[in-house]
């Protein structure tokens, strides 16, 4: 890419020329929405099913999209052209707008959408390769009845606090639990256990986001007959599984071999976990929106 280009409010503009208001309620107080998005072999991957919880999560914060579907589709196609993405992540955001100092959001008459094209690299080959060591938080998940883990808000310094507590440890991620002490999700990815074949994730109700990664893979499983069992964990399920793997747009299907200073297996990434990252790289490969040659606006 040459120069990076970004999408503001209808405008394609230089990355230094893109800007907004410092009045924005995005910036003052998190109120907004987005998805991240990648992008593989120049088609746009499980666009349909990112856009679907973008518009749920703006709809459930009573957040006005000022794009059709449609219209923030041939955009975000538009903004990959542009930058010539190839295999890269999109990050789309729909703020509440420019107000003023109030909380109120009829003090925003017009809502900000920013698509931001680039390149991503969450963790290392080698990370993949001899798979991760994890910590279990002491920030928990928030409570689902404040705000639903359904929301892909803006509001994330829960998570980034847990990011915090295990690179404070020298760990890669951190597990995140509820208040009822049940396995959540990662700081910024969801969790599968598998303990003798059988492959359990937490529901969505115990404070874990609907991943689209996450359902990719429990599709995936199902695929080879594997079925995935939606139910609660506790850390103990973490210390005694036979193998561990996270999903999430940025870090894909990734293993862990380490949670709490407990092996886990043998150490190694587990038969299964690198299957199942292989089938979800050639599934990448062979699906997706493509990004058009010739300019869609």
């Amino acid at each position: 890419m040459d120069k990076q280009i970004i999408y503001v409010d209808g405008e394609y503009l230089p990355r230094e020329d893109a800007k907004i208001s410092v009045f924005d309620h995005g910036l003052l107080y998190g109120d907004g929405v987005f998805e991240g998005i990648r992008v593989y072999n120049n088609k746009v991957f499980l666009f349909g099913d990112h856009l679907d919880r973008l518009y749920d999560s703006a709809k459930a914060i009573m957040l006005n999209v000022p794009l059709s579907k449609d219209e923030m589709k041939t955009m975000v196609l538009e903004c990959c052209r542009r930058n010539q993405i190839k295999n890269g992540y999109v990050r789309l955001v729909v703020t509440r707008g420019a107000g003023d100092l109030g909380l109120g959001p009829e003090r925003c008459p017009r809502q900000t959408v920013i698509c931001i094209a680039a390149n991503i690299a969450l963790y290392p080959e080698e990370c993949y390769r001899d798979g991760l060591k994890i910590l279990t938080s002491p920030t928990q998940q928030m409570n689902s009845a404040a705000l639903s883990p359904a929301i892909k808000s803006l509001n994330y310094l829960n998570n980034i606090m847990a990011k915090v507590d295990g690179q404070l440890h020298g760990m890669q991620e951190a597990v995140m639990l509820n208040a009822e002490g049940y396995v959540a999700e990662c700081s910024g990815d969801n969790i599968f256990t598998i303990k003798k074949g059988r492959i359990t994730t937490p529901p969505i109700a115990a404070g874990a986001l609907d991943g689209i990664t996450r359902g990719c893979a429990i599709k995936l499983c199902e695929h080879i007959g594997t079925p995935v069992r939606e139910a609660n964990l506790q850390r103990y399920d973490l210390w005694v599984a036979d193998e561990i793997f996270l999903t999430g747009t940025g870090a894909e299907i990734i293993p862990v071999v380490e949670v709490d200073k407990r092996m886990v297996g043998d150490g190694k990434p587990g038969p299964f976990t690198r299957d199942l990252i292989s089938r979800f790289r050639d599934l990448t490969q062979q699906s997706g929106t493509p990004i058009p040659k010739e300019p869609l606006v």
